[in-house]
């Protein structure tokens, strides 16, 4: 491949012929490569209520160093001052989810660093600290520590001569704080944009609260509502009640989990056969609504796309008579009233089957 004027082809990829590589001991701080101690020093007789914090894994991964509630005392935490961190330091997963990378913050008490925990403190000489993290957390590199730790066995890593020589490109300090800067102001825009979708989404869960219980009107609209059983307004069937035989290739078959997530693509399968008897006094038609009845009871799926499929006794078929909108349906199957009065109908058909059927009663207790 040709390169570009001004660049060159390192062990890093192609880089500015301006920039340089730097293996990852040299980035960090003369004995700031540190893995967590194995063995017995961190057993549970050692902890106590309150102390000095062990950071685990999950602190790296959540990216949260309140998580955890393990404590050593004063004298454990010097005996293992080699593992300790303090805030700027860097913690990374080594094992499960490997590599995840999470910075010490100011605020975050001194502590000590799990069997689970690598430790890197960088030299701050030669790498700037904002962007070692987004260097490290960048997917190719990432991608890069697995190759080079053969398949991500991080349980040795600092151990493992290959982690220590893998290398990341490096800028000049000036242009590696430019660098940062400007990939820090997209994770500020993209926390902005995600705490604007959630309040967009409390927003719409608001106007659906009111619009489907007519606490407000839109204008053009007066009178009263009526009150209409879901049996009033819609033909209801349920799914096969016996498991089918699953096939490679045929026809979707559908389950609860289908409607829950959304997802119609991962179906089983079943036979074309076995689909044309399932299916004939009814099937599945464009308008109709897939209502979920075991575990999360009253989700609903409008059925807006036309296809050939079959379903489980988990899954109720909505066929929404003349005159009713089956897209107001589904909307209003979200509702704090409809959801209520899903789980009151399901625990008084709880009730009445018990009450008919003592033996269950008892096995219930």
């Amino acid at each position: 491949m040709e390169l570009k004027p001004g660049y060159k082809q390192t062990d890093v990829g192609v880089i500015p012929v301006q920039w340089g590589t730097v293996a990852l001991e040299r980035a960090s701080a003369p004995n700031g490569l540190v893995r967590g101690p194995v063995g017995g020093a961190l057993k549970k007789e050692v902890f106590v209520k309150n102390g000095r914090k062990i950071y685990e894994q999950r602190n790296a991964i959540y990216r949260d160093a309140t998580i955890g509630h393990y404590f050593i005392n004063e004298t454990k935490f010097k005996e293992l001052k080699r593992f300790a961190v303090n805030p700027g330091d860097f913690i990374v997963s080594c094992s499960g989810t490997i590599g995840r990378i999470f910075k010490i913050p100011r605020d975050a008490q001194p502590g000590v660093i799990n069997q689970a925990l690598l430790k890197i403190e960088t030299d701050c000489d030669v790498v700037d600290s904002d962007y070692f993290f987004h260097y490290f957390d960048w997917e190719k590199f990432q991608r890069r520590i697995v190759d080079n730790t053969h398949g991500g066995a991080m349980q040795n890593l600092v151990g493992m001569s290959l982690f220590r020589t893998v290398e990341l490109a490096h800028p000049p300090l000036s242009e590696q704080r430019a660098i940062a800067a400007a990939l820090s102001a997209l994770d500020a825009l993209l926390s902005t944009l995600d705490e604007l979708i959630a309040k967009k989404r409390d927003l719409k869960q608001a106007a659906t609260q009111q619009l489907l219980t007519g606490n407000k009107r839109l204008p053009g609209f007066s009178g009263e509502w009526e009150v209409k059983r879901l049996g009033d307004i819609a033909e209801i069937r349920d799914g096969t009640h016996q498991t089918p035989k699953y096939v490679e290739i045929g026809v979707p078959f559908f389950s609860v989990e289908n409607v829950t997530n959304g997802d119609f693509s991962n179906t089983k399968f079943i036979s074309e056969a076995e689909h044309r008897f399932l299916t004939r006094s009814f099937k599945i038609e464009e308008g109709d609504i897939l209502m979920t009845r075991i575990g999360s009871i009253g989700d609903c799926k409008l059925v807006d796309w036309d296809f050939d499929a079959s379903f489980y006794v988990s899954l109720a078929l909505l066929k929404i008579r003349k005159r009713y909108s089956a897209a107001f349906i589904c909307h209003y199957s979200e509702s704090a009233s409809f959801k209520k009065e899903v789980e009151l109908n399901s625990l008084r058909r709880d009730i009445a089957s018990q009450e008919k059927n003592p033996a269950r009663l008892d096995a219930c207790g």
